[in-house]
């Protein structure tokens, strides 16, 4: 219930302010209404301009609770036998969309369920849906329009599997974001996605598969804070998804084929290996990175018959880029949690202890805090989302959040040593970015530490 009284009010924060009159209300709810929006739970959905309407007037009433769901005190107001009528359309033509069935009981009885409610009953029956292919052989029409992403597993590196997280611009083909770490989870997922959000700006539509990395609540917080609409692929079905499955082909083929595998003190797996040995993450992003601008985006691409970089500079020299400072985007990164503030005026956070403004005693109030620094700035706001001045570290037990750690020591690694003899491809094809990009790869420590000006520029070498 306080997710969805969250999202509500997120909604309508702008427009339910009391400096906002009538007359400029009315387009601010209209353009609310023509939106699709992040939902409170993934995926998107949208909101007619009544319901926008009372939302706003329930908030004015009653505050933050009043936008919390009320509890159904009696069954589904869909009557059985409108389910079953819906059941017995999708089953004796199955291409059928819930759309169309719709269509067709309003022809028949004059009145239809949400498609959303057709839609669940028919899960619920286990009765196959086709959904609408949005995607397929569809091309943005220009840069940042849509980014495609997903993850593909690597190669094991000191006796630990890695991962790549990957985001494709739809347009050029361009890979906005890349990066290799040692888990499929949410905190390597930001660490790739957020300096490609600083250098390449913002895309209008990420679509992504049902992945945890990608189903977890901190992307669906991002993506509502920078105003991104957050797409979900239905499982099972990678229409839309050809395009990044084929650059991972390309990986593969291309970069994972010249890698060769080495333990910390540089012996190589088999004998007489031939390629770039790795032995860090480091070297594997410092080599992917070079890889991805030196080569993939300097090639031609069979369906565009343009460069990727080629494309993706065309499409921009008539219509520039979202860019937003680098604090907004941090601020978009950092998590939230909810507590209860104590009667000596504290809340707990991963055992830290906190000091908050007096004058909360007992209420809930929302922490927004940088996983990485829990000794840094923590905002505190209240239930209604209303700014409550920050919240003072008093016993400390824990510098970085749990998930965070091991986040943390991936940009760890000893130096490694280059043990493969013969042609090193990878190789010079990094001397050759070096030489035309040189910068430093992005560290999980100075994630908290790092300045909004100097952030932006060591993101600017680090995100592809």
């Amino acid at each position: 219930m306080e997710k969805i009284a969250l999202f509500r009010y997120q909604l309508i924060r702008e427009a339910a302010d009391e400096s906002v009159t009538s007359r400029q209300r009315g387009p601010m709810v209209k353009a609310l209404a023509a939106q699709a929006h992040p939902g409170p739970f993934g995926g998107t959905i949208t909101v007619s301009k009544d319901t926008i309407d009372r939302w706003i007037r329930l908030w004015r009433r009653g505050g933050f609770d009043a936008l919390k769901p009320r509890g159904r005190t009696q069954g589904p107001v869909t009557s059985p036998q409108v389910l079953s009528l819906a059941a017995t359309l999708k089953r004796e033509r199955p291409a059928r969309t819930a759309a169309q069935v719709r269509r067709i009981m309003i022809d028949a009885l004059g009145d239809a369920p949400s498609e959303s409610t057709l839609l669940r009953h028919f899960r619920t029956l286990e009765i196959t849906t086709t959904t609408r292919e949005v995607f397929g052989r569809f091309e943005a029409d220009y840069p940042n329009e849509l980014w495609v992403g997903d993850g593909l597993h690597g190669p094991r590196i000191g006796g630990r599997k890695t991962y790549l997280f990957a985001f494709l611009d739809d347009h050029s083909r361009l890979v906005t974001a890349a990066r290799w770490a040692f888990a499929e989870d949410s905190v390597r997922l930001s660490a790739a996605l957020r300096p490609a959000l600083e250098s390449r700006g913002i895309p209008g539509i990420i679509y992504v598969d049902n992945g945890s990395a990608f189903a977890d609540e901190s992307l669906a917080r991002t993506c509502a804070r920078l105003g991104i609409r957050l797409i979900h692929s239905t499982p099972y079905r990678p229409q839309g998804r050809g395009k990044i499955e084929r650059f991972f082909n390309t990986v593969t083929s291309q970069f994972l084929t010249e890698i060769t595998v080495a333990d910390p003190v540089g012996q190589v797996d088999g004998h007489g290996a031939v390629g770039s040995a790795v032995t860090s993450l480091d070297e594997l992003n410092g080599l992917f990175t070079s890889w991805v601008e030196m080569v993939y985006h300097q090639g031609v691409h069979s369906s565009t018959g343009q460069t990727p970089i080629a494309r993706w500079n065309a499409g921009l020299s008539s219509r520039r880029p979202d860019r937003r400072d680098p604090a907004v985007i941090a601020e978009a990164f950092r998590w939230s949690a909810v507590r209860t503030v104590t009667k000596s005026a504290t809340v707990s956070l991963q055992s830290n202890t906190y000091q908050v403004d007096p004058t909360l005693v007992g209420t809930r109030v929302e922490l927004i805090y940088d996983p990485f620094d829990l000794t840094g700035v923590i905002t505190v706001r209240t239930a209604d989302g209303a700014p409550a001045g920050e919240a003072t570290l008093m016993k400390v037990r824990r510098h970085v959040h749990k998930k965070a750690e091991r986040a943390a020591a991936d940009t760890t690694d000893p130096a490694a040593k280059n043990a493969s003899s013969g042609i090193d491809y990878l190789r010079l094809v990094e001397q050759r970015h070096k030489d035309t990009m040189p910068g430093e790869a992005i560290s999980f420590a100075r994630l908290a530490t790092t300045t909004p000006a100097r952030a932006a520029v060591e993101s600017t070498s680090e995100a592809i």
